[in-house]
């Protein structure tokens, strides 16, 4: 059976965090789904990212949560791209955060780069006693965990990682904890990361 993860795309969030581990997990084979947060037409899932780049996701967080969707038995891990106001966007809905305790209280995989350990994992409990890294100053907002400057900090099923320039190392630890280093490396290789 193919792993699922799912993206969530608030209005202004990071661009290459979230393209970029799209496309090495679909590369992997896992099935990716985007999800639109905070659209309120369910026929317009484009979102506009940071830098003003529109893009399309496959679905809103509306949609998902009508089709019963939006709950931790169906997905394998779950990512969330930083970026201003995309992190604090994220942080705002209610129904990422509950999602997001029901997949960590069921031990699948929940990750995060940039703002978005610190703006949206931290105020949940997620990060409570955890190692974590995120984008540099943001970690002064996060307290009862330890920050480090790893490019990519894995603490159980939870995983962080820096910023745009860390978002391939943050998706290659991603396929490596789904599947295995095998896969890892392939794509790896595949998009000549090293």
């Amino acid at each position: 059976m193919s792993k699922k993860a799912i993206v969530f795309f608030a209005e202004g969030f990071e661009e290459v965090e979230a393209i970029t581990p799209i496309d090495y997990l679909r590369r992997a084979g896992i099935e990716v789904t985007t999800v639109s947060v905070g659209v309120t037409s369910s026929a317009a899932n484009a979102v506009k990212g940071a830098h003003g780049i529109p893009v399309m996701a496959d679905t809103s967080l509306t949609v998902l949560a009508g089709e019963g969707r939006l709950n931790g038995a169906s997905w394998d891990a779950v990512l969330l791209p930083g970026g201003i106001p995309g992190a604090p966007n994220l942080a705002a809905s209610g129904e990422v955060g509950q999602f997001l305790k029901d997949m960590a209280g069921a031990g699948k995989l929940v990750t995060a780069i940039c703002a978005s350990p610190a703006m949206v994992l931290f105020p949940l409990g997620l990060l409570k006693g955890r190692c974590f890294t995120g984008y540099p100053g943001t970690e002064k907002e996060v307290s009862g965990a330890q920050w480090t400057e790893g490019t990519v900090v894995i603490d159980g099923n939870i995983i962080t990682s820096r910023g745009p320039g860390t978002a391939a190392a943050w998706a290659i630890a991603i396929i490596r904890k789904l599947l295995d280093e095998g896969a890892a490396k392939t794509i790896g290789a595949g998009v000549l990361l090293n």
